[in-house]
């Protein structure tokens, strides 16, 4: 399937219109879809971290004993003690935390960048359809919305550990293949 960059869509069918006057309405939505967006979150505050998980496990512990003890006038006052530290705890970790934020690449351009991007002979080897030791920066950079360039993503994936640099690359890949659709039951 060969696309272009300025690609002028084709018209509907008059027929399908008229038979369908909701056509041009789903028609004018599905152009107007924006591409799958993902986000990397980076926490290097341990102590924020723990709080925030503990806050969320206090929530979750006593909002299941109401369910056992719905009227208990003490379990519901916990309850509120918990939601309020969690509150706390979010707006703590929110403020350490960075949020990374990548969107899917058109198609046709993550074809071409993969396209340049060729697997050496030992990748392809092992199955693999890209070198992602090249590719990873590019697709990094083309697909943050927070504009981290080539150079930087090239640093993060070389300096990281092995955990974070594959998080990272991982986070920009796996957009690409996102589906936002249920398939239905027809």
């Amino acid at each position: 399937m060969t696309a272009t960059k300025n690609a002028t869509p084709p018209e509907p069918p008059a027929a399908a219109v008229a038979a369908d006057a909701h056509w041009a309405a789903t028609r004018e939505r599905l152009r107007n879809r924006q591409r799958p967006t993902a986000t990397l979150t980076i926490c290097d505050d341990a102590d924020a971290k723990k709080a925030l998980v503990d806050a969320e496990f206090a929530v979750r512990a006593v909002t299941a004993s109401l369910q056992s003890e719905p009227d208990d006038p003490g379990l519901k006052g916990d309850l509120a003690t918990a939601e309020e530290t969690l509150t706390a705890a979010r707006t703590a970790f929110d403020e350490v935390a960075i949020v990374l934020r990548f969107q899917a690449l058109r198609r046709p351009d993550f074809e071409d960048l993969k396209a340049k991007h060729p697997p050496t002979e030992a990748q392809a080897e092992d199955n693999l359809v890209v070198n992602v030791e090249t590719l990873g920066p590019e697709l990094i950079s083309a697909s943050s919305l927070d504009g981290i360039t080539a150079e930087d993503a090239k640093y993060y994936l070389e300096e990281w550990g092995e955990g974070e640099a594959s998080a990272l690359f991982n986070t920009a890949w796996h957009v690409q293949s996102n589906a936002r659709m249920d398939l239905g039951k027809g």
